[in-house]
């Protein structure tokens, strides 16, 4: 993760201009599909990445491959169906970090790059499917948390309630040594196909 090389700052340049922005923008996007006017009443409803930047989780970013931006608020009393919404609007921040890898496996599958450029690439490709898992795990306040709360049945109130240790828990689960290999659990399957998508589509286009 503390890889300081040219690739993987430019690549994590790139995940901080639009990946994080995206992912926010998404769950704003979705929010504002479902009723909520929330984000798009506080300029949250953009793209533009000094809206969402959050500068610990930027930094953390560039330091250690992962962070965060400033959470997209959201009110879902403007749901038809509250607990319903919280899950969709949490599940479009995830998706959009591992439509963009997709997307950049499949430009790299017809570009065929080499060198540092391939670096840059791998670098994105990885850093999206990582902050997509990481988001994905169900500790308040990250989204995989409600989307938890959206599956179970009943409010679930005691995971919202959980958000205020939601960060020290994290930062706990990374001194502790636990956080990196449940990550790596489910990130190398998920790269191990991606790696496969990047070989169908070059040979595809040869």
């Amino acid at each position: 993760m503390f890889d300081f090389s040219v690739g993987s700052i430019i690549a994590k340049v790139i995940i901080i201009l639009i990946a994080l922005p995206l992912h926010e923008f998404a769950h704003a996007a979705v929010a504002f599909k479902l009723g909520d006017n929330t984000a798009r009443d506080e300029g949250r409803l953009s793209v533009n990445p000094i809206r969402h930047l959050d500068p610990l989780g930027t930094i953390l970013l560039m330091v250690a491959g992962f962070g965060w931006a400033k959470p997209v608020p959201v009110n879902p009393w403007h749901f038809k169906n509250r607990k319903q919404g919280m899950m969709l609007v949490s599940l479009a921040g995830p998706l959009s970090n591992l439509s963009l890898a997709v997307l950049a496996v499949i430009v790299l599958g017809f570009l065929k790059p080499s060198g540092n450029t391939l670096f840059i690439f791998y670098n994105f490709i990885y850093i999206n499917v990582l902050l997509a898992v990481f988001n994905f795990l169900p500790i308040p306040p990250l989204d995989g948390s409600k989307i938890l709360a959206g599956i179970l049945p009943g409010r679930q109130q005691w995971l919202y309630q959980l958000e205020q240790y939601g960060t020290p828990i994290l930062f706990l689960l990374i001194f502790l040594g636990i956080l990196s290999p449940v990550l790596r659990f489910f990130i190398d399957p998920i790269m191990n196909l991606l790696n496969l998508l990047a070989m169908l589509v070059a040979g595809f286009s040869s």
